[in-house]
């Protein structure tokens, strides 16, 4: 069974909930499955510790679990056009996957929220693309033929998947980004069959 790691950081809900979303569209591929998984907070303090297990939600990722895995979904909030600090930690410390090429011809795809309409979801995407192209991951967007594409007025890229949460985050996942997330992780998931020859 290929499995496709979707990894997040999610502050205040809208990133687990589209992660949620890409599961179910991954594991619509027969002999694939999702494996949700988030990271820990990074603090100012440098004697604060998270504990190993969260209090809630999702696991926190291993190092063997992004090995293994198949394929990647990777989620961020968009803070100033850039990925959330505790994603960009965990990717700074994966030098040793890199070195091995442990993530090399494996499929990517990205996936954001924002709490402004044009709050650089787009730029966002793409500060999460650069690492997984230095570690030789094969990154996919979803295809103009995703009809979503052009009728969502909240969310949705070519680039990856996005949701406008609104300021207060109080806007839910609308049916074209719900869509568009089951799209991603099906396409995901078809590439990593295709590409891992399970």
């Amino acid at each position: 069974m290929a499995e496709v790691l979707i990894l997040f950081y999610s502050r205040d809900g809208s990133v687990a909930r589209m992660a949620q979303l890409i599961a179910r569209g991954v594991e619509e591929v027969s002999g694939v499955e999702a494996l949700v998984r988030t990271v820990p907070l990074v603090s100012t303090v440098c004697e604060a510790i998270e504990e190993s297990i969260p209090a809630e939600g999702a696991p926190y990722a291993t190092f063997d679990e992004l090995k293994a895995c198949a394929g990647l979904a990777l989620g961020s909030p968009a803070y100033f056009g850039n990925m959330a600090a505790p994603l960009k930690h965990f990717l700074d410390s994966t030098g040793s996957l890199w070195l091995s090429g442990a993530l090399s011809g494996k499929p990517a795809a990205v996936f954001t929220s924002s709490g402004t309409l044009h709050g650089g979801q787009e730029s966002c995407l793409l500060s999460m693309m650069v690492p997984l192209f230095h570690h030789g991951m094969l990154v996919i967007g979803l295809p103009a033929s995703q009809i979503e594409l052009s009728t969502t007025t909240s969310g949705g890229s070519p680039y990856g998947v996005s949701h406008w949460a609104g300021v207060d985050g109080s806007n839910d996942i609308s049916e074209e980004e719900s869509r568009l997330c089951r799209a991603l992780g099906k396409r995901l998931a078809q590439a990593a069959l295709k590409m891992n020859e399970f």
